[in-house]
Formats: C-alpha cells, sequence, structure tokens
C-alpha cells in the first residue's frame, strides 16, 4: 500500500498523522472540509501538511467528493466526524449526517464502483461504552447504565449497579465490553465503526477499529468550545477567566498523548494481525479533572480560581480507563509518553500561540437552553 486517503486529514489527528506516513514514504491524500469551529481563518494544521499532501476540500456528506478522494488510493484512514459530546445532544441530524451518512456514502462506493482500496481504518471512541466496566459486590462485573438525574440532582454522582443500584467499583475497560453509548455522538461512533467492520467483512476488505480515549497534544484546537477539555481550560485561563469544574471533580479520563495515536494507527495499517479486529488507543492511567485543573493552573502559571461547581450535562459519563491488553499483544503496541510529560509539551505549545475568544459560556448556556446542563 502506498496511496492513503486521510478524511478529516486537516484535523489535529490527521495532520500528525499525515506527516508520520510522509515521512515513511507514503503519499497521502486529505479530504476536509475545514469546519470553522475547528479551523480558524489561518489554519497552522492546514499549513502544516499543505504542501505535502494532495489536499481536496470536500465534505464526506458529498458522494461526489468521495469519489473524487478514492481515485487510486490503497488505504482509508476514516477520522471525518463530528465530535462534541455535548453538542451533539442538541445538533442530532447533524452528527448523524456526518457521521453515519457520511461513513454510508464510503461503503456505498467501495460495494458499487471499481476501486483498489485493500485497507479500511476507522476511528471509533472510548464513548461507545458509555460508563464502561465496573464491579458490583454482589454482582461481579457489570456494564452501567447512564446515570440517572434524581441521583445527580442530590450530588450523588457515583456509578450505580444496573441490577441492584449499588455503588460499583471501577475497573479497566476491554474491548469486549458491553457497549452502550450515553450520548448520541456515542451512538454515531458505535454506528460508524459496525457499518464499516460489517461491510469490509462482506467485501473481503481488511478494517480495523481504533476506539481512541481522549487525544490531546500540541495542534489540538483552541478555539472549539464543544470538545477537549485540555483545550478549553487552557483558552479560558489564557483569558484569564476561573475554571469551572462539573460534578465533585473527581471524573476521570484515560489522556492519550498523539503521538501515541498516530503509532497505533500506523500499527493498525501496517500489520495483517489488525485486519478484522477492534482496539482500545489509550494509556491505561485515569486522571481527575481536578487533577487535569491544578496541572493547567501550575504550568501556566495563572492566578486563577478553580471552582468546583457540582452542576452536569446530561450524557457524561463517570470514567472510562482503556484496558489495552490486546492491542499491546497483537500489534506490539504500547504507551510511551506520560500525561505529566504530555502536559508539559502541550502547554509548552499553547504557550507559543495567539490566544484564542473563550466561547464556553457560550457553549454552556446551549445545553442550558436545552435543558442539557443542570
Amino acid at each position: 500500500m502506498k496511496n492513503i486517503l486521510i478524511t478529516g486529514g486537516a484535523g489535529f489527528i490527521g495532520t500528525n498523522l499525515a506527516l508520520q506516513l510522509i515521512d515513511k514514504g507514503y503519499s497521502v491524500t486529505v479530504l476536509d472540509n475545514l469546519s470553522p469551529q475547528i479551523h480558524t481563518k489561518e489554519s497552522t494544521l492546514l499549513a502544516s501538511i499543505k504542501d505535502k499532501v494532495n489536499f481536496i476540500q470536500g465534505d464526506v456528506r458529498n458522494i461526489s467528493d468521495w469519489e473524487t478522494a478514492l481515485k487510486n488510493q490503497d488505504a482509508i484512514i476514516h477520522l471525518a466526524a463530528e465530535t462534541g459530546t455535548g453538542q451533539s445532544m442538541y445538533e442530532i441530524s447533524k452528527y448523524v449526517d456526518v457521521n453515519i451518512q457520511g461513513t454510508a456514502h464510503l461503503l456505498d462506493y467501495l460495494t458499487n464502483e471499481q476501486h483498489a482500496i485493500k485497507k479500511v481504518i476507522i476511528a471509533s471512541s472510548r464513548a461507545i461504552y458509555g460508563e464502561g466496566k465496573y464491579t458490583c459486590t454482589k454482582h461481579g462485573d457489570v456494564y452501567p447504565l447512564a446515570r440517572v438525574d434524581e441521583d445527580l440532582l442530590q450530588k450523588d454522582f457515583n456509578v450505580k449497579c444496573p441490577i441492584c443500584h449499588d455503588t460499583v467499583t471501577l475497573e479497566l475497560t476491554d474491548e469486549e465490553s458491553k457497549i452502550h453509548p450515553t450520548s448520541i455522538y456515542g451512538i454515531t461512533k458505535q454506528n460508524q465503526e459496525q457499518m464499516i467492520m460489517v461491510t469490509c467483512k462482506a467485501l473481503n476488505i481488511p478494517a480495523v477499529a481504533f476506539r481512541y480515549q481522549n487525544v490531546y497534544g500540541p495542534g489540538q484546537s483552541l478555539s472549539n468550545p464543544y470538545t477537549g477539555i485540555l483545550s478549553i481550560f487552557s483558552t479560558r485561563i489564557k483569558n484569564g477567566n476561573n475554571l469551572s469544574i462539573f460534578e465533585d471533580g473527581k471524573e476521570s479520563r484515560d489522556f492519550v498523548y498523539i503521538d501515541d495515536v498516530v503509532d497505533a494507527t500506523i500499527l493498525g495499517l501496517e500489520k495483517e494481525e489488525a485486519n478484522g479486529e477492534v482496539f482500545n488507543v489509550g494509556s491505561g492511567v485515569g486522571t481527575t479533572v481536578t487533577t487535569v485543573a491544578e496541572l493547567l493552573k501550575e504550568n501556566y502559571g495563572a492566578d486563577i480560581d478553580i471552582q468546583i461547581t457540582g452542576n452536569y450535562r446530561l450524557g457524561d459519563i463517570r470514567h472510562n480507563i482503556a484496558d489495552l491488553v490486546k492491542i499491546k499483544e497483537k500489534l506490539g503496541f504500547k504507551s510511551k509518553v506520560t500525561f505529566a510529560e504530555g502536559l508539559q509539551k502541550f502547554t509548552n505549545w499553547v504557550n507559543t500561540q495567539n490566544v484564542e475568544t473563550d466561547n464556553y459560556e457560550t457553549s454552556i448556556l446551549e445545553l442550558k437552553e436545552k435543558g442539557l446542563y443542570k
């Protein structure tokens, strides 16, 4: 395989992946609609690849753009998607249209047209698991449902056993864990993954799904108030605004550095052992949101307050930490960058960037108006 198409390739993951593939001798084509929510007018992400790739400004919702982009390609890495969990709960048609219908156009083409595609990689998400895997003292391994308003209103943010409603203990979520997303975004990613895996199997095209955890690092959008907690917090700090933390601040995420994500994705492209498989991609370590806020404040030397609000967003999960045994055993992947190291690299980069307008309060107002923020 020599010619690689990356959809959403002018985004954060896509540009880093494209540059690494080019260094390895691949020829890269990028299809991206340059969404203004992610890309500023002077997009440094696009500038980093523009002269090194075949760039096509187009949209996965347009069949003609797929036809143009797929010519003479050997493999597809499908990253293009709407990605904000909270935003997905009130822009439902848009998320379904881009994430599901856009993928359907690709699969229609692969099924009905002549092509040379030898592998498809789909960017899935940890969001498909919902709350993921836990242990109940009475019922063993359980896969809790979404937390309910009655508990959250009482400031009880803990995850409950779906059988007895006792508080449960967090476990690492493996690929065999039950899939039941708690947001429209998660539902669309589940659909994307299943559509790709089922159709490509029927067409005898090797496919690989990567369930990425919270990807971060230099280059991620600092202007998008809907996704990326490190970016959102950084932009608020740079504007001299205090940080408001949902729930009790003990909710945690598995942060995985961009270089590790690129390495995992290329392993999936190049290794036959990946064919037909789904893999978690993360660090395997959970970090609380309060810890994130405190480390950012320290790294920036900022004189701001960190406020634990007790508010919450419907659709948010409490925890999710990846079990990485499968990707280590099958592909030899191991996360190399610790969160402390990666965060230092990220904040050093942010310090070189222009301060973006802080639109966070606007995004919260939108959630409040829809009854999704309490």
